[in-house]
């Protein structure tokens, strides 16, 4: 019976310890999204909390009436999809094959990928070598210098080393199988877990990725959304700060409208994520966990 109370508490303590975590995590996201949508006066004066007040759209309205906003998403749609496919492309063989214990060169191979997850050559270096390659300016510069993720290839290759056994290859080299039909027939059809968790991996990079457009793109038709909406926000807030500084009637409206145009354009970005986070979900715990905690 003691034990019985005693787990009871425990698993009450737990119950009560993860709902706070979930409410700490989830709240802020609620908050941004019910003020998006509510009367920029009340969400000012602090009265919007749990669901909206005073409904109104002008925010996203304001958003997208600039059309540079369906040109982001086409290019980030573009870099996201295309990168990641750029990624898993180099990814996958290479954790495979440092996965392979006959492969004598992995030790080495392993710490000179490791050795670049800790330094780097710099932002010159990189702005001068990208620029020798002619990829600055360019939608190649969204896509490849940058596409391999040291990580993801760590956590691949603990995958392959703890799922995919070696009688397996002999098996399939008995059978005249080669290594790279074994690899496209056999280990990545094994690998829908991993697959699924890199890839996501991948495409959240992409998508949330404004820094490299901000020091290599020019050009606002090669701009990602990341980036338009980053300057539809600076430029919708130095237009509140001008009228505020010319003494404008409406000063406290065009605030409180810069700030609506705020919470839209954080949910304009994040909405597609957060959407595709569900789809893949049953994978991504399972590759995480063989990933990154075995071996």
């Amino acid at each position: 019976m003691k034990r019985q109370s005693s787990e009871f508490l425990y698993n009450f303590i737990n119950i009560l310890l993860c709902v706070f975590i979930v409410i700490v995590v989830i709240y802020p996201v609620y908050f941004v999204a019910i003020a998006s949508i509510s009367n920029p006066s009340s969400v000012a004066n602090g009265n919007v909390w749990l669901y909206p007040k005073g409904f109104t759209m002008m925010g996203y309205e304001e958003i997208m009436k600039d059309a540079r906003i369906w040109m982001g998403y086409k290019n980030t749609l573009i870099y996201a999809i295309g990168g990641m496919l750029i990624s898993m492309f180099f990814t996958m063989p290479a954790a495979y094959a440092l996965s392979r214990k006959d492969f004598k060169a992995r030790g080495f191979l392993m710490l000179y990928f490791t050795f670049t997850m800790f330094f780097n050559g710099g932002l010159i270096p990189t702005y001068l070598t990208v620029k020798n390659f002619h990829l600055d300016n360019t939608i190649w510069v969204m896509l490849i210098p940058f596409s391999v993720n040291v990580y993801n290839i760590i956590i691949s290759r603990t995958f392959y080393q703890n799922n995919i056994p070696g009688e397996l290859l002999e098996a399939a080299i008995l059978d005249g199988c080669s290594n790279i039909r074994f690899f496209i027939k056999i280990v990545l059809p094994l690998s829908k877990a991993i697959l699924a968790v890199v890839s996501l991996y991948y495409i959240v990079g992409y998508w949330n990725e404004y820094f490299k457009a901000l020091i290599y793109l020019r050009e606002d038709k090669l701009y990602p959304l990341q980036m338009v909406l980053r300057d539809i926000l600076v430029r919708n807030q130095a237009y509140a700060s001008g009228q505020l500084g010319a003494g404008a009637s409406a000063e406290g409206s065009v605030q409180q409208k810069a700030d609506l145009v705020k919470y839209g354009v954080i949910v304009v970005s994040s909405l597609p994520i957060i959407i595709i986070y569900p789809l893949i979900q049953k994978y991504f715990e399972k590759g995480v966990m063989i990933g990154s905690l075995k071996g």
